[in-house]
């Protein structure tokens, strides 16, 4: 696969008095973890300062809490063709500082990763670049056109571990019936936009507050609509198929219904489903215009209990960097999206403050869950012979959320100004230290 060739860290390291959090195995246990060669040898209450070998660097954890490395499971990169927007290395720097050591790109860039040359380019990039590692979606239709189909088994081959059309819905029920037959050869999985594009054209989620700021709105019904139509493709195919940022409760409904049927059905949802609604858009703020938009409040704690019964299988950032001039416009005319890398931990950390889940089971959502989906073995884990992807974080530590001290390119948060609770203090990714928050560098 594509990270595979990278440079390690070399050398022993060991954090010792750490709250150790692996939900893959179900792992909450004061102790510590030993890396060797960018490889986690050891770990549990064994790993301390008198045990671990004479030569080994020690950092003293003082209890916080050390976790896999976030796997993200959409995020825009927008290299090659939208560099004004983010590259890899900018995109690399703000999920390194975000506590996220995987990263799974969109094919929406300038030329599509609609072919093998699209795919290698980013793995040489990211490569190169030797921050996040980068997986990447392979496109559904040529060019994202939702015409005709791609090769999608040579696009499997180079590396491509999903499909979608980035931010176009698949619209054609032939194509995607089309996509999801010729998947099931490899096991591959279909990601879908559930936006019907014919209704989902608007400014914002219907209803009082749209009619009272005089926006056009977009009815919930437009994503289960799309979400309807496309389980029964699923059926038809024995396909798998993959619903991203879901956002209303009818959607949660219905999912809930496909997967007891024993339907290969999945669903994510972001942090701004769950931690905002529709009222964020109340002064035009265009940062909080986002594509499904946001919703009612009751949409809002659909979202949370979808995520707590295990409808909502993971939790991606949906990262979507725009320029400034893409978003300080009418709100009408700026673009969707917001950035979301440095935000996923802190965002999702509140499911857990909220005393919706426990701490394991938060950020199981956004590590072993997204690693397992994708199929990228040895990712989302401490297991010992798992590389050394590792953040370091405070579930408990303040803040205030301030898009202008983002590693983004782009600084569209909808959370600008947000009291958050949680800090990533360390990020390690094949055991080489590519974040440290200012606080720990002095006695490291």
């Amino acid at each position: 696969m594509m990270p595979a060739i990278r440079a390690k860290a070399s050398g022993k390291t060991a954090f010792v008095n750490v709250r150790l959090l692996d939900p893959a195995t179900g792992l909450d246990q004061t102790g510590g973890l030993l890396i060797q060669d960018g490889v986690i040898i050891d770990l549990g209450p064994s790993v301390n300062r008198d045990t671990v070998p004479a030569d080994c660097r020690i950092i003293e954890g003082e209890g916080r809490c050390l976790a896999p490395g976030l796997v993200d499971m959409r995020v825009q990169l927008r290299e090659p063709g939208f560099e004004h927007q983010e590259t890899i290395e900018t995109a690399g720097k703000s999920a390194a500082t975000g506590g996220v050591t995987t990263m799974v790109a969109l094919p929406n860039t300038d030329p599509v990763i609609d072919d093998v040359a699209g795919v290698e380019f980013v793995a040489r990039r990211a490569r190169k670049v030797g921050l996040a590692k980068v997986f990447v979606y392979g496109a559904v239709s040529k060019g994202i056109e939702g015409r005709e189909i791609t090769e999608m088994g040579l696009l499997h081959q180079a590396g491509a571990v999903a499909f979608c059309d980035g931010v176009k819905t698949i619209a054609s029920p032939r194509l995607l019936r089309q996509a999801l037959s010729y998947a099931t050869f490899f096991d591959g999985m279909i990601v879908q936009h559930p936006e019907e594009p014919e209704l989902s054209r608007g400014d914002m989620n219907s209803g009082e507050l749209a009619t009272r700021l005089g926006l056009s709105g977009i009815s919930p019904l437009a994503e289960v609509i799309q979400i309807e139509r496309d389980i029964r493709l699923a059926e038809m195919t024995g396909g798998r198929l993959h619903f991203s940022h879901i956002s209303t409760a009818e959607s949660v409904s219905v999912i809930r219904k496909a997967k007891k049927r024993g339907l290969k059905i999945t669903c994510d949802t972001a942090p701004f489903y769950f931690a905002l609604n529709e009222n964020a858009v109340s002064d035009y703020r265009t940062f909080a215009k986002l594509a499904p938009p946001l919703r009612s409040e009751d949409d809002r704690q659909a979202i949370v209990m979808g995520l707590v019964d295990g409808t909502i299988d993971t939790i991606a950032s949906d990262h979507n960097p725009q320029d400034q001039d893409s978003k300080r416009l009418p709100f009408a005319q700026a673009a969707a999206g917001g950035v979301g890398l440095e935000t996923l931990l802190p965002i999702t950390l509140e499911l857990y403050h909220n005393g919706h889940m426990s701490l394991l089971e938060a950020i199981g959502k956004i590590t072993i869950a997204p690693a397992t989906l994708m199929k990228l073995t040895g990712h989302g884990t401490l297991k010992p012979g798992s590389s050394a992807d590792i953040v370091v974080f405070d579930p408990d530590r303040p803040s205030k959320i301030d898009p202008y001290k983002f590693q983004s390119k782009s600084k569209n948060s909808p959370f600008d100004g947000r009291l958050i609770q949680g800090m990533v203090l360390r990020t390690l990714i094949d055991g080489r230290e590519v974040f440290t928050h200012t606080s720990c560098i002095e006695g490291s």
